[in-house]
């Protein structure tokens, strides 16, 4: 089992994509896979084995849990479990999108000196 206090850096795309999907709610896998579909504007489309292996591995990990709440049983089928960020999972994707910010910063200045 991997480290709980510690995240290593760089997070893989599809982790990054789960947490990115997870950032704007709890979701459930399906709800998680058309997300990062929609994020990626269909170019990503993370198929099950990937998404639940990642989301083991993160779990692990304590970047997210399954969720105590869920969706209104009326409305949804309650046999779907629903995951959500950690405090951990959430300060892992904003070091990782920091981490972009700098990349993306020093390639927009070496474009604009090589111009």
């Amino acid at each position: 089992m991997a480290n709980k206090a510690t995240v290593q850096a760089p997070l893989t795309p599809a982790v990054l994509h789960i947490l990115l999907a997870l950032s704007m709610g709890e979701r459930h896998g399906y709800g998680i896979m058309k997300q990062v579909e929609a994020d990626s504007q269909g170019k990503v489309k993370m198929g099950p084995g990937t998404l639940y292996g990642s989301m083991g591995r993160m779990m692990d990990a304590g970047l997210i849990r399954e969720s105590d709440k869920r969706v209104d049983p009326d409305m949804d089928d309650e046999r779907r479990i629903y995951y959500r960020l950690t405090s951990l999972g959430r300060a892992a994707l904003e070091a990782e999108l920091k981490r972009y910010r700098g990349v993306v910063s020093v390639a927009e200045g070496r474009l604009a000196y090589g111009r």
